[in-house]
């Protein structure tokens, strides 16, 4: 027995050197400071109030308590909270925006790539220059654009989910366009020319040609569309009163606000809103990979 631990701590000495220990300590960091917090959160869902808000941290849970769970689900529970219509409410959002984000990006993409016209690459940085600008700047020039636009033809700007759709491409569409502009410059034009000269349209060759070899990019930008409508919180605050059009988001700060203080149910609200993004990037993450970086390589 003596022998082998001596073996393997000798085998162990031999393999860990400077570069490799310093490396293993700063993802051991990464991966620490990272999985953590997502374990707390979920842990804290099925804890007592007592157990977070003692001097003691409490690691792991007495026991699994759905009490949380009940309270955002269980219409016969006293604090019921209705946060199934809250999740509605955000796919109802977050899907369309992706779809919409990614159809007109590529189009406006493809022609920026593709076509010849003066001022294209201004038009490009301009584009994405529109994306530096924080959100708290367009705010208020949005809505009152909005507001007049409403008027004029007969629509509710506040609790109308339509108009938040709109108000989420503001902030998507610049990203989705220089992304998938970048993506579509690695692709050979010559593929396209032969597919011109067989006669095809140009719509045809970027439905029959050019989307099936940009679907890493096209998944990268819907991931990343979806993944900013669903976690949007700022317009949704603004354009959003009505407690049943409320997203996900708003609704776990109107929880957190509350006069009484539940913060295991504001954990379970965190977690069922978190799960779904991890699940859907991790099943993801080699379209994501594939998309993020051919992108950028050329261009």
């Amino acid at each position: 027995m003596n022998t082998e631990r001596k073996s393997f701590l000798a085998h162990m000495a031999d393999w860990i050197t400077w570069p490799r220990f310093i490396f293993s300590l700063t993802m051991i960091f990464f991966l620490t400071s990272i999985l953590f917090p997502f374990y707390w959160m979920v842990s804290s869902s099925f804890k007592t109030r007592a157990e977070i808000a003692g001097r003691e941290p409490v690691y792991v849970p007495n026991a699994l308590r759905l009490e949380a769970y009940r309270e955002l689900f269980d219409p016969e529970h006293p604090s019921y909270q209705e946060f199934g219509t809250n999740i509605i409410n955000t796919f109802k959002v977050s899907i369309p925006t992706a779809i919409i984000a990614v159809i007109l990006a590529v189009l406006g993409s493809y022609a920026i790539a593709r076509l010849k016209f003066k001022g294209k690459n201004i038009l490009l940085n301009s584009i994405l220059l529109v994306y530096l600008f924080p959100g708290v700047l367009l705010i208020i020039p949005l809505f009152a654009m909005l507001a007049q636009i409403g008027d004029q033809i007969g629509f509710e700007v506040q609790d109308n989910l339509g108009v938040l759709i709109f108000t989420y491409l503001a902030q998507t569409l610049p990203v989705a366009l220089y992304m998938l502009t970048n993506y579509f410059r690695t692709i050979p034009d010559e593929i396209e020319q032969a597919a011109l000269i067989d006669g095809c349209t140009r719509l045809e060759v970027i439905w029959r040609v050019t989307l099936p070899l940009a679907i890493p990019a096209l998944v990268s930008v819907s991931v990343y569309t979806f993944m900013i409508a669903w976690n949007e919180f700022l317009y949704a605050l603004v354009f959003l009163n009505d407690h049943n059009m409320f997203t996900m988001p708003i609704k776990i700060n109107t929880i957190f606000n509350d006069p009484s203080p539940r913060p295991h149910v504001v954990m379970a609200a965190s977690t069922i809103m978190t799960v779904p993004i991890v699940l859907l990037f991790l099943s993801m993450e080699r379209f994501l990979q594939e998309g993020l970086t051919a992108g950028g390589v050329k261009g």
